[in-house]
């Protein structure tokens, strides 16, 4: 196992269970507690889980939103599959925000080469959109979040209010027929609200654990997506039932 993935099994069993044992976690990884706790120290910088004496307990709260370090590595390779989708249904001339969030990331890094206008709204797309050779980056004013670094506050929402776009790929917490697109940070939603009015058509990227969580903010109801890309493990139900509401799913 590589450190990468180690260090995912690790983040990822500490959130679930509350707190682990380096024993615990070098039984589970199948290796040294000295590695463990290597590996402990790395994810306590990146600010995923918190150390104490033997081992590490998770740093999220119910109803919070796991570390962004964390969600980076979960599902990478329904991510990348639900990018290449998304890539596919845009023409190259397009005007396209990018929302915030892992899966959106994914979407900028299968963009760069594209001949598009992009406006990303966090600082992680925009460092992964840079020199793109055809390119042009547009650059919304705001506060990024510690973390998550997704631009938030009054001069982003005035950017996105300024310009008309083709299309608006928003990211998700939470998504449903029933409670609509859900998101855990208020300013977060409210520029993916933005976001949304600014465009003509608005692709909702989610893997399919977001249709298992509803998060505290609401943005806005499924029937305002016109397209839903997720991976082939969504549930069914959820799936049908966001078609029964006129939206277009795409599983792949």
């Amino acid at each position: 196992m590589g450190g990468v993935e180690r260090h995912r099994q690790i983040a990822e069993a500490v959130w679930k269970v509350g707190r682990l044992s380096v024993a615990e976690l070098a039984e589970l990884t199948g290796t040294s507690e000295m590695t463990v706790r290597r590996d402990l120290e790395v994810l306590s910088e990146q600010g995923v889980l918190e150390r104490y004496r033997g081992g590490a307990r998770s740093v999220v709260l119910r109803g919070e939103e796991p570390p962004f370090k964390l969600r980076e590595h979960e599902d990478g390779d329904a991510k990348h599959r639900i990018a290449e989708a998304v890539a596919a249904m845009i023409d190259d001339g397009e005007a396209v925000v990018l929302d915030s969030g892992t899966t959106c990331l994914e979407v900028a890094r299968v963009l760069v080469h594209r001949r598009l206008t992009v406006m990303p709204l966090s600082l992680h797309a925009t460092n992964a959109l840079v020199g793109g050779p055809q390119l042009r980056l547009l650059v919304p004013g705001g506060e990024p979040r510690p973390g998550e670094l997704a631009m938030t506050g009054p001069l982003t929402e005035a950017s996105l209010a300024a310009l008309r776009f083709d299309t608006a790929v928003i990211g998700c917490c939470g998504l449903s027929a029933r409670h609509g697109l859900t998101a855990y940070d208020l300013a977060d939603a409210a520029v993916k609200r933005a976001a949304m009015a600014a465009a003509h058509r608005v692709i909702a990227v989610a893997d399919a654990g977001k249709f298992a969580r509803t998060a505290l903010a609401f943005v806005a109801p499924a029937a305002e997506l016109d397209v839903v890309v997720t991976d082939s493990g969504a549930p069914v139900g959820q799936t049908d039932a966001l078609r029964a509401e006129g939206v277009t799913v795409r599983a792949v």
